[in-house]
C-alpha cells in the first residue's frame, strides 16, 4: 500500500452491529481514497465482528482487530495507532459518520508547511440517526490554554500527522481519553487550525459520557491530577475553571442549522 497520504482510520467497536455498516460506508464513500481503516472490535457479543468481516472481504484497505477480552476504548484506538501505516491518523467511532468530503478538505490544511494536526465543526444526530439541525463549531485556531480549559476537539474530526508528531497514543484512561491525547498533540506541534465547515456526523446516544455530567466531571478531574499530574488542589481549581467555560463559554459554540426540506 502506497503510504503517501494514506489516512490510517482508527475505529475503536464493541457491540456496534446497529450502527458500523454506515460508519464504514461513510469511510467508503471518502473522496479521498488513500486510506486503510482499521476496526479494533472489543470482545463484542453481537454482529459486530462479522459485519466488519464482510466489508474486508471485499476492500483489502479494511481491517479488523480484535481484543481476546473486553478492554475499553483507550487500549483499543491504542492498538489501531500502533498497527497504523499512515502518514496521518484519524478517529472515527463505530456509530459516528464522516461526511465525503472530510478527509481531502484536512488534508488540503494538512499540505500546510509545519501543520501537525486540524480538527473540523461536526453535526449531530439522536440515537435513531434523526437530524437535530445543530452543529458544534470548530474554533478558528486552538491553542494549548483553551483546549486545557475544556474539549473544543470532537474526536471524530481530529487529524494528526504522523511525520511530525510521530504516534501520539491515549493514556491509560477509560474517559476522556481523547482530550487528553489532543492535548499532548498541541503540546508537541503547537496550536491547530478548525475548520468552520461541518464534515463529520456525531450520533448522540443514551448514557454516554457527552450526557452523563457526572461521569465527565469524575475523568475530567483524573485528566488534570492523574493524566497531566496537576497537584489535587491545582486540579481542583482547574476544574472550576472547567465548569464555567463548559457550560457559559463552549456551549456557544453549538449552533442552530436551518432543517432540511
Amino acid at each position: 500500500m502506497d503510504n503517501r497520504g494514506l489516512v490510517s482510520v482508527i475505529m475503536p467497536a464493541f457491540n456496534s452491529e446497529a450502527y458500523i455498516t454506515e460508519s464504514i460506508q461513510s469511510v467508503i464513500n471518502q473522496s479521498h481514497q488513500n486510506w486503510e481503516l482499521l476496526v479494533i472490535d472489543d470482545a463484542s457479543t453481537d454482529a459486530t465482528a462479522e459485519i466488519v468481516k464482510s466489508f474486508s472481504a471485499g476492500d483489502h484497505r479494511i481491517q479488523l482487530l480484535t481484543n481476546s477480552t473486553n478492554s475499553g476504548t483507550h487500549h483499543s484506538r491504542n492498538k489501531g495507532i500502533k498497527a497504523a501505516s499512515g502518514v496521518y491518523i484519524a478517529f472515527l467511532d463505530a456509530d459516528d459518520l464522516w461526511k465525503p468530503e472530510k478527509l481531502s478538505k484536512q488534508l488540503m490544511v494538512l499540505s500546510k508547511p509545519n501543520v501537525a494536526a486540524c480538527f473540523s465543526s461536526y453535526d449531530l444526530i439522536d440515537e435513531k440517526g434523526n437530524h437535530l439541525n445543530k452543529k458544534v463549531q470548530a474554533l478558528p485556531i486552538l491553542h494549548y490554554e483553551k483546549l486545557l480549559k475544556a474539549n473544543y476537539v470532537g474526536n471524530l474530526t481530529g487529524i494528526y500527522n504522523v511525520d511530525i508528531l510521530g504516534k501520539v497514543y491515549c493514556p491509560q484512561i477509560s474517559k476522556r481519553q481523547d482530550w487528553a491525547l489532543w492535548l499532548k498533540v498541541i503540546d508537541e506541534g503547537g496550536p491547530i487550525e478548525g475548520i468552520q465547515e461541518s464534515l463529520a456526523v456525531y450520533r448522540i446516544r443514551k448514557n454516554s459520557i457527552s450526557t452523563n455530567k457526572l461521569e465527565m466531571l469524575k475523568y475530567n478531574f483524573k485528566v488534570y491530577h492523574n493524566i497531566l499530574n496537576f497537584g489535587f488542589f491545582k486540579s481542583i481549581w482547574k476544574m472550576m475553571i472547567f465548569l464555567r467555560e463548559q457550560f457559559f463559554v463552549k456551549s456557544k459554540q453549538v449552533k442552530t442549522i436551518p432543517a432540511e426540506r
